[in-house]
């Protein structure tokens, strides 16, 4: 049995008609930037997040780097954040001109450790920049507690964490949060694309200007600004997709508890959901000794998997040069040579579920037999 580690074309088959008729539209009307099918998902984006605003852009990384430009975020600043994430989240801090502090993770659930974050704290720091990785929320509320203390920012990394709860209010749950919609994500476009959600006026009309160029007005620039515009296609294609989003969840929630009742008693651990929180299992991912001959023994048998993140970005050859002290992140390390992602998408079936854990357990009897 082949199973795919994503597949966006059975999700697309299921929405296909509705997709059509918004993106026709866009056509007809030749709203090719922005326009009206943007507008309307920002308004219903902003809603389903329970923010007053949400200003989209063209990606997650540009969604990150506009949220920490507005922040106040400038050159020798420090802000920070963890090695375990994708590249991103770093990367825009490096493009305001600041400094990432990294912090090392929690080893269950793979974010932020909020008890190593006061010792990272300097005069230079101005923000906290915590990933909800894999789709589970950070541990915010000591989080916010340090922010409070020391008068910081807080800038919550949500890329792959739209729809999770964090004691029963949806991320974010401070005043700004970033998300991606690559088509993989569990509100994915179909092609790049990216928001910021918040409360503040100020900060949303701020955004609003950067993502064009700096204008306030058509000519008139107020701002140095950067083309971080969303396309009117991709707008559309959000509105549809947005409506579903709940029921995809529940469908991606119901997968990982099948994963977690048949991988029981296998030799892997599986993902630890907090009590207090509401995972949305953008990616199920556990933890394994023996990864890499597990993946390739999947791989044979006909099961795709993903490795997500096998490098720490304080070990990645751009970023090596800001590590303070050459410091070590042992966590983050050890986790990056030992997790595996499985297959997890909505539209994963009983059977292929099964399949995938019978299989696993059939790599660790062969081998420790």
């Amino acid at each position: 049995m082949d199973v795919p580690f994503v597949d966006l074309k059975t999700q697309y088959n299921s929405i296909k008609e509705e997709i059509k008729k918004e993106m026709d539209d866009v056509l007809e009307n030749t709203e090719f930037i922005l326009g009206s099918k943007v507008k309307n998902f920002e308004k219903k984006f902003a809603d389903y997040c329970h923010k007053k605003y949400a200003v989209c852009v063209n990606s997650g990384t540009s969604a990150l780097h506009l949220a920490l430009i507005t922040s106040g975020i400038k050159k020798d600043d420090e802000v920070i954040t963890v090695p375990y994430t994708f590249v991103a989240t770093v990367e825009a801090i490096l493009y305001t001109g600041a400094k990432p502090v990294f912090v090392d993770i929690d080893r269950n659930t793979y974010n932020i450790d909020p008890t190593k974050i006061e010792r990272a704290i300097t005069k230079k720091t101005k923000a906290i920049l915590p990933v909800h990785l894999y789709g589970q929320p950070a541990d915010m509320d000591p989080i916010i507690e340090i922010a409070e203390k020391y008068n910081l920012k807080i800038i919550e990394d949500a890329c792959q964490a739209h729809g999770a709860e964090y004691k029963n209010k949806k991320v974010p749950v401070t005043d700004l949060g970033c998300f991606s919609f690559y088509p993989g994500k569990n509100l994915g476009a179909y092609g790049e694309g990216g928001g910021v959600v918040t409360d503040n006026e100020e900060i949303a009309e701020k955004m609003r200007s950067l993502r064009n160029h700096g204008q306030t007005q058509r000519y008139l620039h107020k701002y140095l600004g950067y083309n971080y515009r969303m396309s009117g296609l991709q707008g559309a294609v959000l509105r549809v997709k947005l409506k579903y989003l709940d029921q995809w969840i529940e469908m991606r929630r119901k997968n990982a508890m099948l994963y977690n009742k048949l991988l029981e008693n296998a030799e892997v651990v599986i993902p630890k959901e907090l009590d207090y929180v509401k995972h949305v299992y953008h990616l199920y991912v556990v933890r394994i000794d023996k990864r890499d001959g597990l993946r390739k023994y999947l791989n044979s048998k006909g099961v795709a998997t993903g490795l997500h993140y096998p490098l720490p970005i304080n070990l990645q050859e751009p970023y090596k040069k800001i590590t303070k002290n050459k410091a070590s992140y042992p966590i983050a390390e050890k986790s990056a040579e030992k997790v595996l992602s499985l297959p997890m998408f909505a539209e994963l079936t009983e059977e292929q579920i099964r399949f995938v854990a019978e299989e696993i357990k059939s790599f660790f009897k062969k081998n420790n037999g």
